[in-house]
């Protein structure tokens, strides 16, 4: 029974702690869940589901249609004997039935085009949600990076916080023992209280790039939100042995803003060919069924007799020629390659901007790591320079407000090789996924 007890101890325990535990989101997690529930996304998603519906509107506009009608009447006054073609006034009570069918037979091929259109329009659709998402994973990858790059500010600022605050314990006992002047001191704390600032600026910063990452997934709790405590190091990258030109190139063959910008050329092509359409006769079958029932046709027989008696069939072609509509299909075939050409100039336009971006993501990879270099080596001069301030400060050779200076110098060049190298890292791979390489920071 005690056993019995302390299991259960044990799962309630065990379960507790893992209720407790937040969850610890990684880049690849955050990508997918924003791709996975953007209301961006899921709004044009359902545009490619209508998409999908007017293709097959376009399939169903080149079957033969069928409707069927009937019609219960009952007349009383004057009306005629349906059987002897007599007026009469008695009460008649009939029942016609009929059947219809009509295809178009031609119209310009406009139907046979629609379905094409369709088609296009669908393809055109799905390159759309799939640029959104490249954005988003872009947009969420820079939130991400930023999260982490506040972060490691954050601990670089505690850590240096824990310092002073050794070194302010420390002056406190040399100036209480009348070693150093109370002059150090004060210099000292108003050190410590300028780093306990730039904790607290360190830690709302983390809480703003947390927040503005929980938004682009759509996560409201952001009390609870908070991504995996991972250090990247600068990645490996052969990505500038390729030209931008050849950057540009592959990007064309892949890249999901230009395949819409090429779909939509095809879609207001196949536009123009609808509209031109127009021009031709379109020519339609028919086929009619029709019978009838009267209470007054008795001496034909009884109901079903008379549906059969009474039955009759129509069938045939019919031409119409477009004459004159008001200039309304010349003007539309002027819209329709207006719309062509509009087409057409987005899509250079398109290109160009790409162009311009690409060159622009290669120039920041090169800039941005150069900037890198330059942190690092501030970094490490700076380290020089405020470790020799200790070793003078520690024997009395120099002021308290001197070796604060030092170590201000030394805690801003620690901040510039976080910011720059995550400013580089996102440029790397913003370059990258030009090329076709995914987001990830392995």
């Amino acid at each position: 029974m005690k056993s019995r007890i302390i299991a259960i101890l044990l799962l309630l325990f065990a379960a507790h702690t893992s209720f407790g535990q937040m969850k610890k989101w990684t880049l690849q997690e955050c990508v997918q869940y924003a791709v996975d529930n953007n209301l961006t996304i899921k709004q044009f998603e359902l545009d490619l589901e209508n998409a999908k519906i007017d293709e097959s509107d376009a399939i169903g506009a080149l079957i033969p249609n069928l409707n069927g009608t009937t019609t219960i009447s009952s007349n009383t006054g004057l009306s005629f004997n349906p059987a002897t073609n007599e007026p009469t006034t008695n009460t008649i009570f009939n029942v016609n039935a009929n059947v219809s069918s009509n295809v178009v037979l031609f119209d310009g091929l406009r139907n046979f085009k629609r379905i094409q259109r369709a088609r296009l329009n669908g393809i055109a659709n799905q390159y759309r949600v799939d640029d959104i998402k490249d954005d988003i994973r872009l947009n969420v990858a820079n939130a991400y990076l930023q999260v982490l790059s506040n972060k490691e500010t954050l601990k670089t600022f505690r850590a240096q916080l824990a310092v002073t605050e050794q070194d302010l314990k420390r002056t406190k006992e040399l100036v209480e023992s009348g070693v150093s002047p109370r002059g150090d001191l004060l210099e000292i704390e108003a050190t410590a209280a300028n780093q306990e600032q730039q904790v607290v600026n360190g830690e709302s910063l983390v809480l703003i790039s947390k927040i503005n990452l929980a938004q682009l997934l759509q996560i409201t709790d952001y009390e609870n939100f908070d991504i995996a405590e991972e250090s990247f190091d600068i990645p490996i990258s052969d990505i500038l042995s390729n030209s931008p030109k050849v950057i540009f190139d592959k990007a064309l063959t892949f890249r999901n803003d230009i395949k819409f910008s090429e779909s939509n050329v095809e879609l207001s092509e196949k536009d123009l060919e609808i509209a031109k359409g127009a021009r031709y006769p379109t020519l339609a079958g028919f086929f009619n069924y029709n019978t009838r029932y009267s209470d007054q046709n008795n001496i034909f027989g009884n109901f079903f007799d008379q549906l059969y008696i009474f039955d009759g069939i129509s069938y045939g072609v019919q031409v119409s020629v477009p004459i004159f509509n008001g200039w309304s299909t010349r003007n539309n075939v002027k819209r329709a390659k207006i719309n062509v050409d509009i087409s057409r100039v987005q899509l250079e336009q398109q290109k160009l901007e790409l162009e311009t971006n690409i060159n622009q993501a290669y120039v920041d990879v090169t800039s941005f790591f150069k900037a890198y270099e330059a942190a690092e080596k501030t970094l490490e001069a700076r380290r020089l320079a405020y470790d020799y301030a200790r070793e003078r400060f520690d024997v009395g050779l120099m002021n308290a407000f001197d070796f604060s200076q030092a170590q201000s110098r030394l805690d801003n060049a620690e901040a510039d090789v976080i910011r720059t190298k995550y400013d580089y890292i996102f440029r790397l791979k913003i370059l990258e996924f030009y090329f076709g390489i995914p987001i990830t920071l392995n």
